[in-house]
């Protein structure tokens, strides 16, 4: 089995307040959909408190994976292919970005 190459130690990466809050920002954005939809079935089922619950549930999960989806879909910053470029090097030691 190859081995592989002695990886050269890196600072550690230590994430801003900000990109360790990002996480809780989308999942209360997606709770506040979810609520604002139980609402709406709330008022037009008028106290159909199960049919409530179920379309809120389907819509926080729904707005979850929109927003991934979106995120995922974005172009990365130009730190993060900096940090990206540095993680992995040939065995060879010349540059191949």
């Amino acid at each position: 089995m190859s081995q592989l190459p002695e990886s050269v130690p890196h600072d550690p990466v230590t994430p801003s307040r900000r990109d360790r809050l990002r996480p809780l920002e989308l999942l209360g954005f997606s709770g506040v959909l979810a609520v604002f939809a139980g609402l709406i079935v709330l008022m037009v089922t008028k106290g159909d408190w199960i049919l409530t619950a179920f379309a809120a549930g389907i819509a926080f999960i729904a707005c979850v994976v929109v927003v991934a989806l979106l995120g995922l879909g974005g172009k990365p910053s130009k730190e993060d292919d900096e940090a990206r470029k540095d993680l992995q090097q040939p065995e060879n030691g010349k540059n191949w970005h």
